[in-house]
């Protein structure tokens, strides 16, 4: 199976770089049964890859059992994880089996693992590397056959720094780490997920797929989700369920925030007051990015009219076509190369949308320069 029949199968939707190689990660370590640290913020998909792990490994006939150890009480955390006898506290009518039990030959996702209290933790590190608990109440070992995949959005080194996490089950639990991205990290990805969302309650609702307009599709490229890819896909249901004119505009996405600006110095390009010789360098570049487009747009209306001319029958348009795109595709790199690749930067130095550059950027296959 290659990466894109995997990405479909367990329902990855990206064509970003970083998302494809965290993909290949996925594909050599599933087969075993190694321990999986993931990292990232809330909504990323983290519990997607979990299930594409599980789902891709030997124990796929099994169970994937998640937890969420930051919804849970810490007063029943343990017995949630490990289970109880019946009688083994106050209210515990009937012994029940935890998650480790359930999840026997299967995986457990423990999410938020930050959140444990560090008296659980230490049971936990013990079921992990001696396959065995007690449940409370108990006076004999259950043995367990679980892979652990946990996943956090804190930094868990600093957590162990600030002794809020034990540092031995830190050590046992990232085996193999991968870290996902945030959506405003991988912006190329979300025209693809908004299309695919639209295309998801269509059919679960038995309705035609409705449009987007351009400048909502810029908003959606303009905002920072803060959310990731569980609030996108929140505020396209949102826009769906409210839509009956079968076209989303940006009136369909007015209960999103404003933009959020990564810093003040972003919003207009630098004034320079003491300027150094790199500071000068800098400036002249951004005039000659300035001017490189100035002339392309005059180019652009130079090709247009050549090519209404009805006795234009050489080839110099098609010459013309080539030396503009040569000229647009070296301008885009300048301008990726002097934001050190930052693309919301770079489509603010060069005066167009964030989603004009990342469809650019694919056109000219500067994805990976």
């Amino acid at each position: 199976m290659n990466r894109e029949e995997f990405k479909k199968k367990h329902g990855i939707i990206s064509q970003s770089i970083e998302i494809d190689d965290l993909v290949d990660v996925v594909m050599q370590i599933s087969s075993s049964d190694i321990t999986i640290l993931i990292y990232g913020e809330s909504g990323v998909g983290k519990e997607v890859f979990a299930r594409a792990i599980h789902n891709s490994s030997k124990r796929t006939g099994k169970e994937l059992i998640s937890v969420n150890c930051g919804a849970i009480p810490e007063g029943i955390l343990e017995s949630e994880l490990f289970g109880h006898k019946k009688g083994a506290f106050t209210g515990a009518f009937e012994g029940r089996k935890g998650y480790f039990e359930i999840a026997d030959g299967g995986t457990l996702f423990l999410d938020e693992i930050a959140e444990m209290p560090l008296t659980t933790q230490v049971k936990v590190l013990r079921a992990i590397e001696f396959k065995e608990f007690m449940r409370i109440g108990a006076e004999t070992v259950t043995k367990v056959d679980v892979r652990i995949i946990a996943a956090t959005n804190k930094d868990l080194q600093q957590e162990v720094n600030s002794r809020k996490f034990r540092e031995d089950l830190f050590f046992r639990l990232k085996a193999v780490s991968i870290n996902i991205p945030p959506l405003r990290k991988r912006k190329g990805d979300i025209e693809l997920l908004v299309n695919h969302f639209l295309e998801l309650y269509a059919r679960a609702n038995n309705l035609p797929v409705p449009k987007i307009s351009d400048d909502a599709m810029d908003l959606l490229f303009e905002y920072n989700w803060p959310g990731n890819v569980r609030e996108l896909k929140n505020a396209i249901e949102t826009a769906f369920a409210l839509n009956k004119s079968g076209l989303i505009d940006v009136d369909s996405f007015a209960h999103l925030a404003a933009p959020i600006e990564e810093n003040s110095s972003m919003r207009n390009l630098p004034v320079f007051l003491r300027k150094t010789p790199e500071d000068a360098d800098r400036e002249l570049l951004y005039r000659a990015l300035f001017e490189i487009k100035k002339d392309l747009i005059e180019l652009k209306d130079l090709v247009i009219n050549t090519n209404r001319e009805p006795l234009a029958k050489t080839d110099e348009p098609k010459k013309n076509l080539f030396a503009l795109d040569i000229i647009e595709r070296d301008t885009i790199k300048a301008a990726l190369d002097k934001t050190r690749g930052n693309k919301r930067k770079a489509s603010k130095l060069l005066n167009i949308s964030e989603r004009t550059l990342y469809r650019k950027i694919k056109q000219y296959d500067l994805l990976e320069e």
